[in-house]
């Protein structure tokens, strides 16, 4: 089954996003701020992980350049999933080695599980739900 991380203090965010890839068939793991989303990755190993950038303890481009520093982690996407619309925080996240950037407020959920599902058929060989338009 294909796994997913999302790292995430907004407990309403967390839990809308928790509920909508259950509901498309992932197995859905979560984490409230950059530490615990570094220990979690380490554990649960996600197919994909979902990442906010504003959250206590560690922000998002810190827990990113982190996940992809070490071995074992750094070939899982980093989908930076945030509310910051600004072009530098997107080149950074990027350059960092982010697979995308998508600002929460531009997209509804059903948009960003659908792009989720995109960036898994090109990373992954099992079985993943096709994406309806």
């Amino acid at each position: 089954m294909t796994k997913i991380l999302i790292i995430e203090d907004d407990p309403l965010m967390l839990r809308m996003y928790q509920k909508i890839f259950k509901f498309e068939g992932f197995e859905v793991e979560i984490a409230t701020n950059g530490e615990e989303g570094i220990e979690k990755t380490r554990s649960y190993k996600p197919t994909l992980i979902l990442l906010d950038i504003m959250m206590p303890k560690m922000n998002g481009l810190q827990v990113l350049e982190k996940l992809k520093s070490e071995p074992d982690l750094k070939k899982i996407p980093v989908i930076m999933l945030t509310n910051l619309a600004g072009s530098q925080d997107a080149e950074k996240a990027l350059g960092l080695g982010a697979v995308k950037y998508i600002v929460k407020s531009e997209f509804d959920p059903k948009q960003v599980t659908n792009m989720v599902k995109e960036i898994l058929a090109g990373y992954t060989r099992d079985a993943i739900p096709s994406v309806k338009s």
